[in-house]
């Protein structure tokens, strides 16, 4: 029998580097949207578009897998702070690794500018990259499924029974999961900063179109 997959093999040929840094990757919150699976597909994202667009590997890897390192839940005001939370975190974990300060900075930097909500303004091949590559993760069939997931987590409905299309009223996508794909999800492909990350993107917007002209139809 082929000998079992292991998810290092993933990370190859830094398959060090992630055993070191998965240990401290994300919190033990029950957030199946941002758990290990996540940073699987974040980083086989992030790894299509470095084949293409370059960066240095190691601090996209170690980026991509500390981007999520301090959980905020959707609904909380500090939202907007998660991501230079997160930055700040990986930075100790980082030098306790005898990680260099520049490198460490640079990681920083793409953590910090990979997040929607935080609206800073990624300058450096792997800040770019790793904001595609999380962005794709929240579009296509995957961006459908998280979208819903967390509508769950927050107790939203699916959609307004009354109006559906939000015909007669602003979207609200706190209490209603199918308004979040107008307010952000359908918005997203447009602002990516790669040329291969775009390319993904645009694929991807056109299957959230197709579920969603679906779901419309069957409700």
């Amino acid at each position: 029998m082929p000998a079992a997959f292991s998810r290092f093999e993933t990370f190859a040929p830094q398959e060090a580097l992630a055993r070191a840094l998965l240990p401290h990757a994300t919190e033990a919150n029950g957030d199946g949207s941002h758990d290990e699976a996540h940073l699987l597909r974040v980083w086989k994202n992030a790894a299509a578009i470095q084949r293409e667009e370059g960066g240095d590997p190691s601090i996209l890897l170690a980026a991509t897998l500390l981007h999520d390192c301090v959980s905020v839940e959707k609904n909380s005001p500090l939202r907007a702070e998660a991501s230079r939370l997160a930055a700040e975190k990986a930075a100790g974990i980082l030098a306790g690794l005898g990680w260099e300060s520049g490198p460490i900075a640079a990681v920083g930097h793409a953590i910090a500018a990979h997040s929607f909500s935080a609206g800073i303004e990624p300058v450096t091949i792997e800040a770019k990259t790793l904001q595609d590559a999380d962005r794709l993760d929240a579009i296509g069939m995957v961006g459908v499924a998280r979208c819903f997931y967390i509508a769950g987590r927050m107790g939203s409905a699916l959609y307004d029974s009354d109006d559906p299309q939000a015909a007669g009223r602003p979207y609200d996508d706190k209490r209603f999961a199918i308004d979040h794909f107008h307010t952000k999800l359908l918005k997203l492909s447009a602002g990516f900063r790669t040329r291969a990350g775009a390319r993904m993107a645009q694929e991807r917007h056109a299957r959230l179109e197709r579920f969603l002209a679906e779901f419309s139809d069957e409700i």
